[in-house]
């Protein structure tokens, strides 16, 4: 079957993953590592598989394409396709799932432990030869916390959220769940506003939908502790970014990661990305992304086409 790969550049760079397991299953496949939207009706064009990771189907271009058999993306969230269109016109989409949990979960502690241990500050202090002017063996000028004891608060308690929670047990933490927004499960869990009062650190891991849109805005992070961490590494939409600068600037919580902007890459600014928040980490959505990660995305892309081809439903979306 004829095929294309959209977004290659998406997943990898520099060469460092191997296509083997996707070009054994697709001996015609052209593989592009950038596809500008207004290029993307030329190159599906006959196409009976595209692969992807953020480039938009649409329901003009997949009716226009009625050779279209299969949409297979290396991600899990599938908004940038026509799911419904698919769906109408027998289009089989694929997702996969799971495939980054290890990373993301290392990279909510990686960047907790950069706020709790002041990692940033001291390094910038020692560069600035502070240390080597110091009184005292050791420099104790930006305040350090210990994990053990601390109370983490966990939205989303899918695969992601209960990693996150072993790692805070790991850590002598204490594991407090939310009932999500738009969620029927309950068991165990509190609402988010009985929650946010209790803990040292809030992760969120929940998807977007209309009912955690906004998640966290001011009267929320009014509700936190003025010591309190907040980690996103879900989706940018879940935190009300012109709020939470405000908190952070006036010291409503003591830090805060992000890893997730509502525009990516933010090319009309964000009220985060200013200079003066010194308490707040931002990483370019890089918490998925190791090595290994990104190979297994590849690889789950490769079963699902391969299952495809045989019939199978695996990864299924549609």
């Amino acid at each position: 079957m004829q095929a294309v790969f959209l977004d290659f550049g998406s997943v990898s760079t520099g060469g460092d993953l191997d296509l083997t397991p996707l070009h054994s299953a697709l001996a015609d496949l052209r593989v592009y590592d950038v596809t500008p939207d207004e290029l993307v009706d030329e190159r599906i064009a006959g196409q009976e598989i595209v692969l992807l990771n953020k480039a938009e189907i649409t329901r003009q271009r997949i009716e226009a394409n009625p050779q279209l058999k299969l949409i297979a993306l290396t991600a899990t969230g599938v908004n940038n396709v026509d799911v419904e269109a698919a769906r109408e016109r027998g289009v089989a989409v694929c997702n996969i799932r799971d495939y980054c949990t290890a990373s993301v979960a290392q990279h909510v502690f990686a960047t907790l432990l950069a706020l709790t241990h002041s990692i940033r500050e001291y390094d910038q202090a020692l560069k600035a030869g502070a240390w080597q002017k110091g009184e005292q063996f050791t420099l104790l000028n930006y305040p350090i916390r210990e994990l053990a004891g601390r109370t983490l608060g966990i939205v989303g308690y899918g695969v992601l959220g209960q990693a996150v929670a072993r790692i805070g047990e790991a850590f002598g933490m204490q594991v407090l769940v939310a009932r999500r927004p738009g969620s029927d499960s309950a068991d165990g869990r509190m609402s988010l506003d009985a929650l946010l009062p209790l803990v040292d650190v809030l992760t969120l891991h929940c998807p977007m939908t209309d009912a955690t849109r906004g998640l966290i805005g001011a009267r929320e992070l009014a509700l936190m502790r003025r010591d309190a961490v907040l980690i996103n590494t879900a989706r940018g939409g879940l935190v009300d970014a012109e709020a939470l600068a405000f908190a952070l600037r006036h010291g409503q919580i003591g830090g805060a990661a992000i890893d997730v902007l509502t525009q990516e890459p933010p090319v009309d600014g964000n009220p985060l990305l200013a200079a003066d928040l010194h308490n707040l980490i931002v990483t370019p959505h890089t918490a998925w992304a190791a090595q290994e990660s990104r190979q297994r995305a590849i690889d789950e892309l490769s079963a699902n086409v391969r299952d495809f081809l045989a019939g199978g439903r695996r990864g299924r979306v549609v």
